[in-house]
């Protein structure tokens, strides 16, 4: 696939924006992807300013910096103004120190606060049988809380049946 912008070299940025339903996709060759990059950041526009915006409006009153800068990771000394401004954690500590501030931001921008990763196709048979025994057990809970017996048994039985197989695959 060629680069949408020059037309050139291969794309090899893919950008999908979806705005009120409209899906637009953007593929752009590493040339192209830098010279946007660099354009959006002389407007001012970047992750950690975007980031920031979404934490808090008013970040410029002398209380909201004073409380900013007395949050920080005993770890490694990073405070929630350095978040802010950089949009970046300082280390894996920080994620519990600044975790009510920065988890709804988190889920607004991913979707979701527990990050559960990509699984090989090849080697990840045992963790992808875990992480579909835990999606269906979510869905028994479901299926009983709405009294839809029927459906619980069926997942019930779905369930023991990849239990069984994920035993079987670590003893072999």
């Amino acid at each position: 696939m060629l680069c949408d912008a020059c037309k050139k070299n291969p794309a090899v940025v893919h950008m999908t924006k979806n705005v009120n339903g409209n899906k637009m996709e953007r593929h752009l060759c590493e040339v192209c992807a830098k010279a946007r990059e660099e354009n959006a950041l002389e407007h001012h526009f970047s992750i950690p300013n975007f980031l920031a915006g979404l934490m808090e409006s008013n970040m410029h009153s002398p209380l909201n910096m004073k409380y900013l800068n007395s949050i920080h990771c005993h770890r490694c000394g990073t405070t929630l103004n350095q978040v802010k401004q950089s949009g970046r954690l300082g280390c894996d500590e920080c994620y519990e120190v600044f975790r009510e501030k920065i988890s709804p931001l988190i889920k607004r921008i991913h979707g979701n606060i527990n990050h559960v990763g990509k699984v090989p196709k090849r080697t990840g048979g045992v963790i992808r049988l875990r992480r579909q025994v835990r999606q269906l057990k979510g869905k028994l809970q479901e299926a009983i809380v709405s009294e839809a017996f029927e459906e619980a048994a069926k997942l019930r039985d779905e369930i023991k049946a990849l239990e069984k197989e994920v035993n079987k695959d670590q003893e072999g």
